[in-house]
């Protein structure tokens, strides 16, 4: 009977624990700070707002940025501006103060206002790459980065 018991009490320390078994308190104070346990045990101070936290150091991730976000202008072979477009960090875009629907496609943001088809690469060292063109009159010029 022994060896039973002993048996039983060894295998139970085999379980793993649960990882959500954390003090409910704890947990609201973790989220209210922005902490994590991880961050904790860097310094993040569970006792703080996310906001101070945030002045510390800690905190969400910065936010990556799009190789497309920024100003655009798409000009005709003649020099002359067809648009102006803006791309912000999620991909949504605006040409010529309009917000038009978007799609990524092999690499490319590719967007259409009529029929003019833009296509911006994401990739900077294809900037000769970026271009514009209009299915109406058949024609296309470059899109350069203001």
């Amino acid at each position: 009977m022994v060896t039973a018991a002993t048996a039983l009490a060894a295998f139970g320390l085999y379980l793993p624990l649960a990882s959500h078994a954390i003090d409910p308190a704890y947990a609201k104070k973790l989220d209210r700070s922005g902490c994590t346990q991880v961050t904790e045990l860097k310094g993040c101070d569970i006792n703080k707002t996310k906001a101070e936290n945030a002045k510390a150091g800690f905190g969400t991730a910065a936010t990556a940025t799009s190789p497309y976000a920024g100003q655009w202008i798409a000009k005709n072979i003649d020099g002359r501006t067809v648009s102006a477009i803006r791309i912000d960090n999620k991909n949504k875009v605006m040409v010529d103060g309009k917000s038009v629907a978007s799609k990524l496609s092999d690499g490319a943001l590719v967007f259409k206002t009529g029929f003019i088809t833009y296509t911006i690469q994401g990739d900077p060292r294809l900037t000769n790459e970026n271009s514009w063109f209009d299915s109406d009159s058949q024609t296309t010029g470059p899109i350069r980065r203001k």
